[in-house]
Formats: C-alpha cells, sequence, structure tokens
C-alpha cells in the first residue's frame, strides 16, 4: 500500500521510526516533513500530506504530532479526506470501520510508542463496513461537493 507520511517537530521522531517500519513491511511511503525537530507548524505537514492522499495516489495517510488534534482539523480542511484521530487500536478501527478514513491521526504525547504501530496495523488492516455508515459518509461528501475549497458554501447547510 501506498502511504502518505507526516509530521511536526513533535512527531518528528516516532514519524522517522514508523517510516521504517512500513517499509519493512512491504509498503510504500512518501514523507512530506517535516525533517527534523526544529519547530514548524504543523499545518504545513498535515495538508501537504493530506493532499497526497487525494491528488497524488497514496492510498492512506499518518500524521503525528503532539496531540493529534491540530493535524486532524487542518487535515480535514482537504476536500475527501476524514481524518481521524486514534490513541488506541479500538479508536482506529472505529474510524476506519465506520467513518472510512483514509488518514490516521497519532499523538506523539498520549500514545506510547509501542502501541502506534499496533495502531497502525490495525488501521491498514481494516476495511470499511459501508451499510448505514456509507450514508453518512455520503452526506459528508455531498456537502463538501456543495462547498468551495474555502469551505464557503454554495447552498445552505439545511439543503443537505
Amino acid at each position: 500500500m501506498k502511504i502518505a507520511i507526516g509530521a511536526d517537530h513533535k512527531g518528528f521522531a516516532i514519524k522517522e521510526t514508523l517510516k521504517s517500519y512500513l517499509r519493512m513491511t512491504g509498503h510504500e511511503v512518501d514523507d512530506f516533513g517535516t525533517y527534523s525537530e526544529e519547530s514548524a507548524d504543523f499545518s504545513d505537514f498535515a495538508i501537504k500530506t493530506a493532499d497526497a492522499v487525494v491528488r497524488k495516489g497514496a492510498e492512506r495517510g499518518i500524521l503525528i504530532c503532539m496531540t493529534g488534534n491540530g493535524m486532524a482539523i487542518a487535515a480535514n480542511k482537504v476536500r475527501g479526506i476524514r481524518a481521524g484521530l486514534a490513541l488506541n487500536r479500538e479508536m482506529a478501527e472505529l474510524t476506519r470501520t465506520h467513518n472510512d478514513a483514509n488518514v490516521l491521526v497519532l499523538s506523539s504525547r498520549f500514545t506510547p510508542k509501542d502501541e502506534m504501530i499496533m495502531i497502525i496495523d490495525k488501521f491498514l488492516s481494516t476495511k470499511f463496513e459501508g451499510g448505514r455508515h456509507k450514508r453518512r459518509i455520503e452526506k459528508i461528501r455531498k456537502y463538501e461537493a456543495k462547498s468551495d475549497v474555502r469551505g464557503s458554501k454554495k447552498k445552505r447547510s439545511r439543503d443537505l
């Protein structure tokens, strides 16, 4: 599987470890930064990584920052991205089965490093459940289609 990966300075060291693991397990990995522990803005790397998932052929994305929240917020601004923060394996599984998440977001502070490998494995191996969840994802896609890239509505949200 082709994986896009990105992190800010607080996730850099973990990103390097996870990149090696992903390559060792047969995945192709595109690294969208950061490339050091020097202070950097999470949003730059979240957007580049998310953009790679929707435009450059990566099947999934992985993002890492201190809490995971900033990366998730920024990535979800990219049309077509469904980024889910997972602090454990169950969250990773549910964000795939229920939300068809295409980007996994990890917290360098709140998730032990040894757990991250298991979270990634669960995220990459879990399929979308479909069914009632598909209807919900279609509502999100429909809303995105009516919005321009800045998020302003072309039609009112009540028209969903």
